[in-house]
């Protein structure tokens, strides 16, 4: 069994208000408040949607929740825009019924965004197809179009719709969109050349002017620059969230969606930028001979692109604006304008300019969209109008506004009379009249051919003589003073007299939604909606097609003198029709509401929503439907939901629904007066009853609750305890299994040892026998081989002997052979011939051994110990020679490579050798490091500029070297400069010279033979430099300074030959006393490596870690 949900379920305050107990305006508010602090922003009356604008996006909006309420019931699921949206649909595609959405609400409370969310939903649930698509791509796609050149930015809305706009979108019998026709009523066109401040003209002026390419922009003689036009305001130019940029490049693209031609888009951008030019224009007063003031353009220049623009001679539009001819009859009189004449016509052309644009837009979109088949549709309209508005400067605007909704109050309460009524008739219930406030009567206080207030305005603006707003109200205080909703300060009724909350200029009427105070200044002028016909001629002279379209009455062919017709008039027609139209179709409302003035979520203001409240209505909506039966239910749903509270319905009912609805409201007692049982539905009068079912079901789903709990723990301890008992009489068949096996095993295992014993004993005895026949076999096999043996050696000691014998007689026989014919032939060899041959051989020989040394010769490397081996032994002194001299002549040619730097480079090095090889620890890991000299960079650094100065000679070596406190044994660090004539310590931070010692007092230098880096300079006994006694110094290059003191010592003629001292014990002279430095071998402690350390007055022990000693 499929089971469904209901609004009723996991409720979150009421979802229909119709069910909200007790029913009182707080009660309403508070409802709607819980709902929107939990993000529920749809709740229902009835059949009516309301929708809170919660200024933020939700994710209620997916294509899982599209598909979740497609073809569900309306009251199925909780309170959404698609619900109503789907049931709309249904109606008009199942029982072939045209239906419309009213969407009402001011501005800001999210109308826009119901109506593009009702047409989205529409066109996902709807057939599919290339054509379909295309349709419903070019209905979706016709919005972003009416936004731009028909919305704004006001200070309750970023993109608020100042216009009416009513779609009839047409369907086939199907359900598959074929097209559809737009109406728009009363666009806001005053704002095209003045906005109150906080807000923004329409938004394709900022839009081409952000988002246009330069070169259109150069084309259409503009600049980016909002502040150079005057009809753009510049405190709010720029918006949140606004890209006006990508908006224009949307708006392009939908222009092409719906079908416009780049020509037809060309032209209508051409307009929007002759309105901004327009408001450049600028007029300054001239006096004429007569006396009379008239007009003059300042800055022609913005005149002249505008002319260019719509291809209009200068000349004719500049006269437009200084002179107005008016025709009576046969006759034509021409008078000047003056400054103030001049700009309100030149504002005149702005608006009539841009609302005709704007009506020729919805027109050519009507033709693309409209639908092609000539056959009868099926329509559903979609209405997205202002909502009743109260500012605190309410004018003329505000007024046919609020009239508008006073009649679709007036449709909504007879729409919705109706309705119910029909739904009784249809259920068989009896009828009764509900009563409620009729707003005809406010209706008619305004629409009335002879006494309205529209009427009367007509009236007055078609009156010859003097007609201003004063004569106007003086005229609603005549005729209006008696009706009890108009209110006046100085009407007879004297009860205003004293009111001072109503000005002089003012009159006040008390709509449905509240009373609204109304300024009569400039009703007469936004009534008349006058533009003067020397500009609609000079419109029509344009050589612009789309010019000519829009100012027809311009043609001088067809001149009518006639006056043409009211804002108010045609404002009053076009919502006749729009009255009509909606009659006729099924109606759908959905009431919008901001829950704050500051477009912030997560706020809500009591008395904002209150007042919207009011003035929508919705109490007197709740009120008519509650007037007879509060709550209604199909029959199959109510016993599905309710049926587990009766014994005789649960879990199944057999028979029909209302039978079991009908046992079951007889087995709970619910008073007959509470309910009535339609043809197929239960009507409940009070909501007390149905949450009294609710509550009986509430309390019922927790007993059912508990009893599936008890059943369920019962089936589950059965369960676990079969089981438990299947465990048991598994486990003792394991174990009786287990038992004989190992009885089996035990058995087994003492036959097998039985057996084992027995088999041991008779194969032991068969192995004894074996090794009897074998040791006898053995023993004859070992007889026989030594037998063997025996007569092999005998007969190879024979055959031995015989050899020796046979060789010995060759051996003989060659001798004497040799003897015989050497005697033979001594006669003929002369008697140094002998000598002569061997010489002979013995060149040979050698130039042989010559011309192979000279193709092996080894490389010219003096590191390379390879030579060719010698062939004979009587060339080894020779060999040896050769190898001697060819290396010498190697070093040589290797040597005269050499640079002067590199061969002293090679010379200290040389030195070093001879002076550490095998006596320091140290020597071999300085054997690959270069000797640097200068290590400080003592020239260039100029950390080191004094000391520089300073030494005068040549610096052979500059390092930092530690010098070995006497007291502590610790070092201190010190530059180590040594020149040809000095050694000179200086402080390593200042460069300050701390000693300088003259070569000559050096008498020589100890180091111990360890890896360490520790050195003594002893000096002359009675020299200057010996006063403070010796240096014991420590340093990373040792061997390079030691060497470069040698070196220095040698080749100086006055300076005596260093000594050095390689000893691990040495005596260092201090001041008065002489002191022993030890250096021993000890483990590195803390990590450190060699470490000095004072033992006594006279002893200096330095321990060497033994790692490095030995390395």
């Amino acid at each position: 069994m499929e089971v469904k949900t209901s609004l009723l379920d996991n409720m979150i305050g009421v979802g229909d208000m119709v069910l909200l107990e007790p029913l009182s305006e707080d009660s309403f508010i508070d409802n709607l408040r819980k709902r929107f602090d939990h993000n529920e922003i749809y709740t229902y009356i009835g059949s009516v949607v309301i929708s809170i604008n919660p200024y933020r996006s939700l994710p209620i909006y997916t294509p899982d929740k599209v598909e979740e309420y497609r073809n569900r019931n309306f009251y199925e699921l909780s309170p959404h825009i698609y619900a109503l949206a789907d049931e709309a649909y249904r109606s008009l595609r199942d029982q072939d019924k045209d239906q419309c959405i009213l969407i009402t609400g001011e501005s800001g409370a999210g109308k826009t965004e119901a109506s593009k969310l009702v047409m989205s939903y529409v066109a996902a649930v709807c057939g599919k197809g290339q054509e379909v698509n295309k349709v419903k791509e070019q209905l979706l796609q016709s919005n972003p179009v009416l936004e731009a050149f028909g919305n704004a930015k006001t200070v309750r809305n970023d993109n608020s719709s100042r216009f009416g706009k009513y779609m009839d979108i047409e369907f086939d019998f199907k359900g598959d969109p074929l097209g559809g026709v737009i109406s728009n009523y009363l666009l806001e066109k005053s704002r095209v050349v003045k906005q109150p401040r906080g807000e923004r003209n329409f938004h394709i002026f900022y839009q081409l002017l952000s988002g246009a390419s330069d070169d259109t922009l150069k084309k259409l003689k503009l600049e980016r620059d909002f502040s150079k036009y005057n009809y753009l305001s510049l405190d709010s130019a720029a918006v949140n969230g606004l890209d006006d940029a990508a908006n224009f490049r949307t708006v392009r693209n939908a222009m092409q969606i719906v079908g416009f031609m780049e020509d037809e888009m060309q032209s209508v951008l051409e307009l929007v930028a002759a309105v901004l030019k327009l408001g450049n224009i600028e007029f300054k007063p001239e006096s004429r001979c007569n006396g009379t003031d008239e007009s003059r353009i300042k800055d022609k220049n913005d005149l002249k692109e505008m002319c260019e623009l719509l291809g209009i001679e200068q000349s004719v539009l500049e006269r437009a604006f200084s002179y107005r001819t008016v025709e009576a009859k046969m006759e034509k009189v021409s008078t000047t304008l003056n400054v103030s004449q001049a700009y309100y016509a030149r504002d005149a052309l702005a608006k009539n300019l841009y609302s005709r644009l704007f009506s020729w837009l919805v027109t050519r979109i009507n033709e693309s969209i409209k639908a092609q088949a000539k056959t009868r549709h099926k329509v559903m309209g979609v209405l997205d109008i202002y909502g009743f508005e109260i500012f605190e400067d309410n004018s003329f605007e505000q007024f046919i506004i609020n009239y508008c909704n006073e009649k679709l109050q007036q449709i909504f309460i007879e729409l919705t009379l109706r309705e119910e009524q029909e739904e009784y008739v249809r259920e068989g219930i009896e009828w009764t009249n509900i009563e409620y406030f009729n707003n005809a009567v406010i209706c008619d206080l305004i629409e009335n051919n002879q006494n309205g207030i529209l009427a009367m305005l007509d009236e007055e603006c078609l009156r010859p003589g003097t007609v201003t707003d004063e004569t106007f109200l003086d005229k609603l205080n005549t005729v209006c003073a008696e009706h009890q909703h108009f209110e006046s300060r100085l009407s007879k009724n004297s009860k205003f007299l004293t009111d001072h909350s109503l000005p002089h200029n003012c009159f006040r009427i008390q709509h449905y939604a509240g009373k609204v105070l109304y300024r009569v200044e400039g009703f007469m002028d936004k009534n008349n909606d006058l533009l003067y016909r020397d500009l609609s001629q000079a419109m029509y002279k344009a050589n612009h097609s789309l010019i000519k379209q829009l100012f027809p009455e311009g043609n001088p062919a067809k001149v009518n003198l006639k006056r043409p017709p009211t804002a108010g008039f045609q404002f009053r027609a076009s919502v006749g029709t729009l009255m009509k139209n909606l009659l006729t179709k099924n109606p759908n409302y959905i009431r919008c509401i901001k829950p704050n003035d500051k477009k912030a979520s997560h706020i809500f203001t009591d008395s904002l929503v209150c007042h919207q409240a009011r003035y929508l209505g919705l109490m007197e909506n709740v009120r008519v439907r509650r007037a007879g039966y509060a709550f209604r239910q199909i029959y199959e749903p109510c016993l599905e939901r309710y049926k587990m509270l009766c014994k005789r319905t649960w879990p199944h009912w057999r028979g029909p629904a209302r039978e079991g609805v009908e046992v079951l409201m007889t087995d709970l007692q619910v008073p007959p007066e509470e309910f009535s049982y339609g043809r197929s539905k239960i009507f409940i009068r009070n909501p007390r009853t149905l949450f009294f079912l609710e509550e009986r079901r509430k309390q019922c789903l927790e007993d059912l609750a508990t009893l599936i709990q008890k059943i369920y723990r019962g089936w589950k301890c059965r369960t676990h305890f079969l089981l438990l008992k299947q465990s048991q009489i598994t486990v003792a068949a394991w174990y009786r299994r287990y038992a004989q096996q190992k009885k089996y095993k035990r058995i087994k295992s003492a036959t097998t040892m039985v057996q084992s014993y027995t088999r041991g004993w008779q194969a032991r005895k068969l192995l004894r026998e074996l090794k009897y026949q074998k040791r006898c076999k053995e023993a004859v096999t070992t007889i026989a081989a030594f037998w063997h043996g025996t007569q092999a050696r005998r007969e190879l000691r024979r055959l031995k002997e015989e050899a020796r014998r046979r060789h010995a007689v060759a051996v003989i026989w060659a001798y004497w052979q040799g003897l015989q014919v050497r005697r033979e032939y001594r006669k003929f060899f002369r008697a140094n011939a002998g000598k002569k041959i061997y010489d002979f051989v013995i060149q040979r020989i050698i130039q042989k051994y010559l011309l192979g040394l000279r193709s092996s010769v080894p490389s010219m490397s003096p590191i390379d110990r390879s030579w060719p081996s010698r062939p004979h032994l009587f060339l080894d002194e020779a060999h040896t020679q050769l190898r001697r001299i060819f290396h010498l002549w190697r070093c040589k040619k290797y040597r005269g490579q050499f640079t002067e730097e590199k061969k002293a480079v090679y010379e200290e090095k040389l030195e070093a050798s001879e002076i550490f090889k095998d006596k320091k620890a140290l020597y071999p890991s300085s054997v690959s490091q270069p000797f640097k000299g200068d290590y400080l960079e003592i020239t260039k650094n100029p950390k080191y500029q004094k000391l520089n100065n300073v030494v005068e000679e040549k610096v052979l070596l500059a390092d930092v070297v530690n010098k070995i406190n006497r007291a502590n044994g610790k070092g201190t660090a010190r530059i180590f400069l040594l020149t040809k004539k000095n050694v000179v310590l200086a402080d390593q931070k200042t460069g300050q010279v701390k000693a300088s010692v003259p070569l000559p007092d050096l008498t020589s230098v100890s180091v111990s033979t360890q890896s360490d880096g520790f050195f003594a300079l002893k000096l002359k006994e009675g020299t200057a430099s010996a006063v403070k006694g010796d240096f014991l110094l420590s340093s990373e290059h040792l061997i390079e300074i030691i060497t470069k003191l040698h070196r220095v010592g040698t080749t100086a003629a006055d300076v005596e030959q260093l000594n050095i001292d390689i000893s691990d014990e040495f005596l260092v002279q201090f001041k008065q006393d002489k002191v022993c430095v030890k250096f021993i071998q000890g483990a590195p402690k803390n990590g450190s490596g060699v470490s000095c350390k004072r033992k006594n007055n006279r002893l200096l022990e330095v321990s060497v870690p033994t790692t490095a000693a030995t390395s």
